[in-house]
């Protein structure tokens, strides 16, 4: 099973990024350079979507990226 989803990277003031999938609630990570930011992301998401299969549940629709917002200083990128 393939999915994407929209992840939100947010710059921390002591370095690195926090990262959220808003379409996976609670799914927050981070990581202390981009690359390891993305890596981090996608290891977050999986585990998510992982739990929510293991439940019998099938996991969320990915939103459209155009609809996720951010605030100044973020910026959005596609996970799978």
């Amino acid at each position: 099973m393939n999915l994407a989803y929209t992840a939100v990277f947010t710059p921390c003031e002591e370095g690195g990024y926090m990262v959220t999938v808003p379409d996976l609630p609670g799914c927050i990570t981070e990581g202390d350079n981009l690359a390891e930011a993305l890596f981090m992301a996608e290891d977050a998401a999986s585990g998510w979507v992982l739990g929510e299969l293991e439940d019998g549940k099938e996991p969320p629709k990915a939103s459209e990226m155009e609809n996720i917002e951010v605030k100044d200083g973020q910026f959005k990128s596609i996970i799978a």
